[in-house]
């Protein structure tokens, strides 16, 4: 990838932002608009905003519920290199976060957050400098509120009637997005129903000393540490809800549905269904659109890391950043956080078991594989394109883009998928899974986490015939 420029987004008068500034990152790289025009420079947005109010990543010790009211979500796809300027000189000037950007063949797609008191006068500089734009979504809150209806199992507990009354009960389902508690509740439930089968593991506490666990799953006739076994962790950004949804979902199939034994005599499994359990809560009680863990971070005004910036492989590199109000804070240091340190030591003492690492985010509808820090590529990404490429191709309701992070989406150094593949795991993935700006209605749960789950025979037939 090409240089990094830096921009300067001004304050708009009525915003009301936390800083006096707020900044984005763009890289110009060698993504053409024509084969004839390989080697010429286009602009990628490749990290985001610093940490407005408006966009919900500053916090204080008594902050309000944060409201996306009239909040819009544009996407724009330039069909030329100078309808690209064009669009970042649209809008520069304001205080607006781009979301994703995708790039497909010689075109990029952009997804951004716009304000309301500038999508008026986005819109005109648009109109002047003729860039097409199609609103995604028109009021952000009322897809918020929307997201999630309450059913009759947020209200109540029920229990399997196919188990006796002594079992632990539990409201897990996937027709709705659960709190941490029921989460939790749901894989203790899984603990003591099938002890033979699931180990719940305590690895250690996040910042606010919420517990952070890992479910173990294996066939009963296993010898412990004798398998190869597959990685999957979620929730490690906090408003990516469909992740720890889909984890959930691969925990109940693994355990719950004896026509999946032949997953767990191919591998063992450990899954992680919220790595950063403090925001997911957060983002469920006060900020929908919150990304981050909530440490303090010697900001008055911001708090919370970055922790897909925190890991300990080219950590500080292109695509994080030093500012604790930016988007992508990757910390201190490597392993700054609890959470990270946690997973990491981890995964560590069970790296010569592990094949296959997964993170599950949103969103992008792709499989992303490193290096994410760099545009070079590992000396076996021949392998890991081949498997992705076959596991997606068992979809059956939505495409999946695979390649390289970089080339795909944008650098982010210090990514848990790079560490993990810099630790000897074979392979190694990013999944961004399907959302329209982060929301994603609860009716949509089932049918992501139905199509993913049939990639796990793909992924556990490769691993099985790996030695440990």
């Amino acid at each position: 990838m090409g240089r990094l420029h830096r921009v300067v987004l001004r304050k708009f008068p009525t915003s009301r932002c936390v800083n006096r500034y707020s900044t984005a990152t763009l890289s110009s790289s060698a993504r053409m608009m024509s084969l004839n025009a390989r080697n010429r420079i286009s602009l990628m947005l490749t990290a985001f905003v610093v940490g407005c109010f408006i966009f919900g990543q500053a916090s204080h010790t008594a902050e309000k519920d944060v409201s996306y009211s009239k909040f819009q979500i544009w996407r724009i796809t330039p069909r030329t290199k100078d309808e690209n300027s064009n669009f970042f000189r649209a809008i520069q000037s304001y205080e607006t976060e781009i979301w994703k950007d995708i790039t497909t063949g010689t075109n990029t797609e952009y997804t951004f957050l716009v304000p309301p008191q500038i999508q008026t006068e986005i819109k005109r500089k648009f109109n002047v400098a003729n860039v097409s734009y199609v609103v995604e979504i028109s009021d952000l809150q009322t897809a918020i509120n929307e997201e999630n209806p309450v059913t009759a199992n947020n209200n109540s507990w029920f229990l399997n009637s196919t188990f006796d009354n002594n079992k632990t009960a539990h409201r897990m389902d996937w027709t709705s997005y659960h709190r941490l508690d029921d989460i939790y509740g749901y894989l203790d439930y899984l603990a003591d129903t099938y002890p033979k089968i699931v180990q719940l593991i305590n690895i250690g506490a996040s910042y606010e000393n919420r517990t952070l666990y890992v479910v173990h799953i294996s066939h009963p006739s296993s010898i412990p540490d004798t398998k190869p076994a597959i990685w999957i962790d979620a929730g490690v950004h906090a408003r990516e809800w469909i992740s720890p949804a889909l984890a959930t979902y691969i925990i109940h199939q693994l355990v719950e549905d004896p026509a999946n034994e032949g997953l767990l005599l191919s591998a063992d499994w450990y899954i992680m269904p919220v790595m950063n359990p403090d925001g997911y809560e957060y983002s469920h009680v006060k900020n929908r659109l919150w990304r981050k863990s909530r440490s303090e971070t010697g900001s008055r005004k911001c708090r919370g890391v970055d922790l897909n910036r925190n890991f300990g492989f080219q950590w500080g590199d292109r695509g994080s950043y030093a500012d604790p109000c930016a988007i992508s804070f990757r910390g201190i240091k490597a392993f700054s956080e609890p959470e990270s340190i946690a997973t990491s030591n981890f995964i560590l003492k069970k790296s010569n078991l592990i094949k296959l690492y997964l993170t599950l985010h949103s969103f992008g509808q792709a499989v992303l594989i490193p290096w994410g820090h760099s545009a070079t590529l590992p000396s076996d990404y021949g392998d890991m394109l081949a498997l992705a490429k076959s596991a997606t191709s068992t979809f059956q309701h939505y495409k999946f883009k695979v390649g390289n992070v970089a080339a795909l989406f944008y650098r982010a150094s210090g990514n848990s998928a790079d560490w993990a593949k810099s630790i000897g795991i074979k392979y190694c993935y990013t999944v961004e899974l399907p959302a329209k700006g982060f929301i994603l209605p609860a009716s949509n749960i089932l049918p992501v986490s139905q199509d993913f789950f049939s990639a796990l025979d793909v992924f556990a037939a490769e691993v099985a015939t790996l030695h440990v």
